[in-house]
């Protein structure tokens, strides 16, 4: 019997059991980026919230189907591509590569759709018609507006107040700030320098909020499981998708909708001006593990606020190295003869408490709890009487669960870091130690803590982990 999965469900402001609408399908629109710029640290911790989310769920027993848009067509790539006097597609073709080689460093999870706005025109077009043929938009100045007071049920998402919409107010930008509360435009107008086209609607383009309904619908369908994005995506975006969808179909848009919390850095939000604004390749250049950054932001459960600070980065690395150690520990010291010190309930004791708090609306500080008393127990055995071949095996299983849904166990050696020549000079020393050279014995444990490894001289034998 599958685990039952529960997720604070936004619409409905309470956590719920989760559902798919086809049995063994999952269905899920994730906010994916404006391609105007190089996407930063709190971008990407919902990127990676949604990895999980996608792990989570296969692992669960569904079958994913994922949508991810690339928002290529808005009012920043517009004047990004314009103030280098490239073609909008050269602009975010640009970003768009840089996007992909983040999530890739991250190791996140590639979708099954990615989406780019500008191809989807024909589309949003034939939702723009559906929207007018059902009484919910008006023309104006040559765009296309959708009149809020014909959909009853907008706010219901974000909690704003239908009667604090003023009558014939409207807004043609593509974000704006929780206040306005306005009648949203559809299609644009056409202006001097923007890119235009010619459609049935009329010359012009696509507003940003039209753009994530048309391709949602297209790819998923009508009505689909999930929606997730960050909170501020909540009002007015997410609000604008349901009016839009709902309005043009009579159906559902979205069942369930997740939402993750900002990222701040050292307390503060995070602005350019403040200098704390970062992106994952700031990191990488300062010499940071990417899976040590992985690790930190999945580490505070994704409706939580996440405090991003260099220390806690540090800590993250002395936890990815913690983690390699133990798996090199393990590695490299025999089996037990009997029956070790570590019973295999204890690896099946780890594996349920993992799943337990991924399905608890993905409690990832709770996973992560769990791995780490197995480690602890792993070492605790260790210096033992050892673990045993059978429940070796059980550990091998239980780390590839890791791997498959949090992804957090360090990266494997490359071939220049030449185990070969280490256990050469280990069993050097084992042999100097018989014969007790104990001047060769020191000199060969000198040189090895000399490249940072560490020497265990246990009753199963010398083992050896990296500093």
């Amino acid at each position: 019997m599958r685990r039952q999965i529960r997720f604070y469900n936004t619409l409905h402001r309470k956590q719920e059991v989760f559902q798919s609408l086809e049995p063994d399908h999952v269905r899920m629109y994730t906010c994916g980026p404006t391609v105007y710029n190089v996407v930063h640290i709190g971008n990407l911790r919902t990127f990676l919230f949604e990895d999980v989310l996608r792990r989570t769920l296969a692992e669960l027993g569904y079958r994913v189907t994922q949508v991810m848009n690339l928002t290529d067509i808005d009012d920043k790539t517009i004047k990004g591509a314009a103030a280098e006097g490239l073609s909008l597609r050269e602009f975010t073709d640009r970003y768009i590569g840089t996007f992909f080689a983040d999530i890739d460093t991250l190791r996140v999870q590639r979708a099954e759709h990615y989406p780019r706005a500008t191809d989807y025109i024909p589309e949003m077009v034939a939702l723009v018609q559906r929207l007018t043929a059902n009484g919910h938009t008006y023309l104006l100045d040559g765009s296309t507006y959708f009149r809020i007071s014909t959909f009853p049920h907008y706010g219901r998402l974000s909690g704003v107040l239908l009667d604090e919409v003023k009558p014939g107010a409207r807004v043609d930008a593509d974000e704006y700030e929780k206040e306005d509360v306005r009648d949203f435009v559809l299609w644009k107008a056409p202006k001097e320098g923007e890119p235009v086209w010619e459609t049935e609607l009329g010359p012009g383009r696509p507003g940003w909020h039209l753009e994530c309904s048309a391709m949602g619908t297209a790819l998923l369908g009508e009505s689909f499981d999930i929606h997730t994005g960050a909170v501020d995506n909540i009002f007015p975006h997410h609000e604008n998708e349901i009016a839009q969808s709902e309005g043009a179909t009579g159906k559902p848009f979205v069942h369930t909708w997740l939402h993750a919390e900002h990222l701040v850095v050292e307390g503060e939000k995070m602005a350019k001006s403040k200098g704390n604004f970062f992106t994952l390749r700031d990191l990488l250049e300062r010499g940071h593990d990417p899976v040590a950054i992985r690790y930190l932001l999945i580490s505070v459960p994704y409706r939580q606020k996440l405090n991003f600070t260099f220390d806690g980065l540090a800590g993250a690395e002395s936890v990815i190295k913690r983690i390699d150690n133990t798996l090199r520990r393990l590695a490299h010291s025999p089996a037990s003869v009997g029956d070790g010190a570590l019973p295999a309930s204890a690896v099946d004791a780890f594996e349920g408490e993992l799943l337990d708090g991924l399905a608890d609306d993905l409690n990832t500080a709770r996973a992560l709890a769990a791995f780490h008393v197995l480690l602890t127990k792993v070492n605790q055995a260790l210096d033992g009487s050892g673990i045993s071949q059978v429940v070796r095996d059980r550990l091998q299983e239980a780390f590839a669960l890791v791997r498959r849904t949090l992804d957090i166990l360090p990266a494997e050696k490359h071939a220049t870091d030449d185990v070969s020549e280490i256990e050469a000079l280990i069993a050097a020393r084992t042999a100097a130690r018989q014969e007790r050279d104990w001047a060769r014995a020191d000199a060969i444990r000198k040189e090895l803590a000399e490249r940072g490894i560490v020497l265990e001289d246990t009753s199963h034998g010398t083992v050896w982990h990296r500093e």
